[in-house]
This record gives structure tokens, C-alpha cells and sequence, in this order.
């Protein structure tokens, strides 16, 4: 009986305790939406997108000419010529298939340069919620860019504009 009742008053305190928490959300996109050098590096970074998706583009072309050449002249090559050259074309995809890899791979160079030019004012962005967290002592801050399913948030629990404020942006 003691323990029953000890396990109420735990389940009561408990409760308790969990309405007295504090929560709160952020929008980290329209942060990172009013952070200059975000925009600055998020543009480099489509620009290096836009100059490797044309080199790469550019290497395909290359590869399906060649394939169109070998298939108009194939009739009068030999079978060790034909060999040769499907075997360059095959060669050439593979590198081109390399390139791109090396550009757009899962440790490629965009990620390279996303976690090089991004990641520090993301990181930048997570300590200022933090530190927000921690003086207005919130139990959960929520973030209303990741997905996250929220029916409903009063606008005067949003703490975007505070992490802008401790970042040093006005807004």
C-alpha cells in the first residue's frame, strides 16, 4: 500500500513539475534568412554548384558525341578498332562518373565547402538558441524549419528574432 501511494505522489510531483517547463520555438530558416553571411556563402555555394554542373555537363556532351561518332562509323571499323573505342567511351563515362562523385559525393567538394562556409554560422545559431535556453531557463525550444508538426504556436513564444538579437542582427 505504501508503495502505491508513494508511486502516486511521485506521478503527481512529476506531472507538476513537467507543466511548470518552459518551451519555446525558433524558425532557424528565417534566421538564417536575415544573417547576411549565410546568404553570402549559401550564394557561393550555388555557385560552385553552377560552374561543377556545367563541367560535368559539358563531359557528358563529350561522351555522347563520342557515342554517336562510334555509332555512325562502326560499320567500317574492325572488331579490334571497335574494342578500342567502346572501350574509351567506357573509360570516359567512368571518369566523368569520377568527376562528378568528387564534386557532388557524399564527401565531395560541395559538402566540403557547405561544411566549410555554412556549418560555423549554423553552430554560431545553435549557441545563441542555447544560450537563450539556459537564460530563460526553457525545458525544449523547438524548431519550426525541420519538419517539426506543430497544430498551433503563439507567435509571442517564437524566439527567433532573440537568437537574431544575440547573434548582433537587428530585425
Amino acid at each position: 500500500m505504501k508503495k502505491i501511494v508513494s508511486s502516486i505522489i511521485v506521478l503527481i510531483l512529476s506531472a507538476g513539475l513537467g507543466l511548470a517547463q518552459k518551451y519555446a520555438f525558433v524558425d532557424t530558416e528565417y534566421i538564417l534568412s536575415n544573417i547576411p553571411s549565410y546568404k553570402a556563402a549559401q550564394d557561393q555555394l550555388d555557385q560552385y554548384s553552377i560552374e561543377w554542373e556545367k563541367e560535368i555537363s559539358n563531359m557528358y556532351a563529350e561522351v555522347e558525341k563520342k557515342y554517336r561518332d562510334y555509332q555512325s562509323e562502326k560499320v567500317l571499323l574492325t572488331n579490334e578498332m571497335t574494342r578500342k573505342r567502346e572501350e574509351e567511351i567506357i573509360n570516359r563515362e567512368k571518369e566523368v562518373k569520377e568527376v562528378q562523385n568528387k564534386y557532388f559525393g557524399r564527401e565531395g567538394e560541395l559538402f566540403k565547402k557547405r561544411q566549410e562556409l555554412i556549418k560555423p554560422i549554423q553552430d554560431e545559431v545553435y549557441n545563441a538558441v542555447k544560450e537563450i535556453a539556459i537564460e530563460g531557463n526553457y525545458a525544449v525550444i523547438f524548431d519550426t524549419a525541420s519538419g517539426v508538426s506543430l497544430l498551433y504556436t503563439n507567435p509571442k513564444y517564437d524566439l527567433s528574432d532573440d537568437v537574431l538579437e544575440k547573434l548582433g542582427y537587428k530585425n
